[in-house]
């Protein structure tokens, strides 16, 4: 492997296939990839595609040959007529293919293992180009493999993500770093989730970031309904860069404040459940216009049942009363959006689940049903703790049923952790 000695080793990756190409499935390989690629201290200077025509493809890799150290081809493995990166691997490189015994025989072991059939199609797995080396795939039937072709060492990769992702952690990472030598250059990276700003407003307050810690890149990722702050660093010493990005992080932290609920990058629903833990509390949820979002994102966490005791989605009025016991009265002065009834409901679900907390949701998703009074993306949001239950009124308005959900939900969340923090709540 060479390197350009101005960049260090430069890495490119991949993606194949027409569903790529096409925009009909999302190529989330090549962010997986570069950021691991990155973590190791490989620069990834570019992010390719290309379908499933064999002189495309050879052409592309054969450019990329010409220009990087590294690179990571994902998909095109499979045993079917347009599975072609072993076919296109050898023309760029000049070689033939050739029946490989350990592919072969680790295909045969894949198949003997889960006591099924293999079918005559799948020995195409096992042609690879000659002088290639094998990469094992031990979750799934197609081996992938290592082959230089021009200055580059190339990977060859399934496309399935769970494949790719253990693949590379078993084989390309560790090649990769015996790779590096004396290029190995520490970077890393570090993410701020925040809610309650758009990707404007806080590209606003981090302005002048680059000026206050000039070896720090600052890069933000709009996540809805978050939106997440990404601090990149690197150098040939991991301490200092590791400081580097921690002073970063403080000085980001000062000027988002409580907006920030997590410096690791963990989803609000596993911040939420980890406060809950710490606090030995439990919750319940009764829904409405988030028809079980709000539930289905806190179940999502591993360990949930540490906490999670009921969810209830009471759309239709009759429910509320006859379930959660919200008053007719109220129903019928204040209507079903309203602060008193979501608060109402959350008390409700509070009561009927013995929990420590509740919240509940209730509002106008959307894209009728508004009116002047309450336009559409108004929601409430009741929370019920010991002592006390309280409901708010937010306005949000994204265009987009599923899109004012999701904001409904994350604002239902980020009210309990400000509650479980001893935070003031923000409109």
């Amino acid at each position: 492997m060479e390197a350009n000695s101005d960049v260090g080793v430069t890495a490119e990756i991949l993606a194949t296939g027409e569903e790529i190409r096409t925009g009909a499935l999302v190529d989330s390989n090549s962010g997986t990839i570069a950021e691991q690629l990155e973590l190791v201290g490989v620069k990834v200077v570019r992010l390719n595609g290309v379908g499933d025509e064999l002189n495309r493809l050879t052409a592309i890799l054969k450019e990329i040959g010409s220009r990087a150290n590294v690179c990571v081809v994902t998909g095109g493995l499979g045993p079917t007529v347009d599975d072609l990166s072993a076919r296109a691997a050898a023309d760029a490189a000049g070689v033939g293919l050739h029946p490989d015994p350990a592919a072969l025989a680790s295909i045969e072991d894949f198949f003997r293992r889960r006591n099924r059939p293999m079918n005559p199609s799948i020995h195409k797995q096992a042609l690879l180009p000659i002088g290639a080396e094998v990469l094992f795939n031990p979750v799934g039937t197609a081996p992938g493999f290592q082959l230089r072709i021009g200055r580059c060492g190339f990977f060859f990769l399934p496309g399935v993500p769970f494949e790719m992702k253990r693949m590379l952690a078993d084989h390309v990472l560790p090649r990769i770093e015996r790779m590096l030598g004396g290029f190995r250059e520490v970077r890393r990276i570090k993410t701020l989730s925040c809610f309650g700003l758009t990707e404007s407003l806080t590209g606003e307050r981090l302005d002048g970031l680059g000026e206050q810690f000039p070896g720090v890149q600052l890069g933000l990722r709009a996540r809805f309904p978050e939106i997440q702050v990404k601090l990149y660093a690197s150098g040939a010493d991991e301490a200092r860069v590791a400081e580097a990005l921690d002073q970063a992080a403080g000085w980001v932290r000062g000027r988002l404040g409580d907006l920030v609920f997590s410096d690791s990058g963990e989803p609000m629903e596993a911040v939420v459940g980890r406060l809950m833990r710490e606090r030995n509390a439990s919750l319940a949820v009764a829904e409405s216009c988030t028809g079980g979002l709000v539930s289905h994102w806190l179940t999502e966490v591993a360990g949930s049942s540490d906490y999670f005791r009921l969810a209830a989605v009471t759309y239709a009025n009759d429910v509320k009363t006859s379930v959660l016991g919200v008053s007719e009265e109220t129903l019928a002065r204040c209507g079903a959006v309203h602060a008193d009834i979501a608060r109402d409901m959350a008390e409700g679900v509070r009561r009927l689940a013995g929990a420590t907390y509740g919240i509940a949701t209730s509002g106008i998703a959307g894209p009728a049903g508004g009116s002047a009074e309450k336009p559409v993306g108004t929601v409430c949001i009741g929370l019920a703790a010991p002592g006390q239950a309280l409901g708010y009124r937010f306005q949000f308005n994204y265009g987009r049923r599923s899109m004012n959900k999701q904001m409904f939900a994350m604002k239902a969340l980020d009210v309990l952790r400000r509650e479980l923090l001893g935070l003031a709540h923000t409109s």
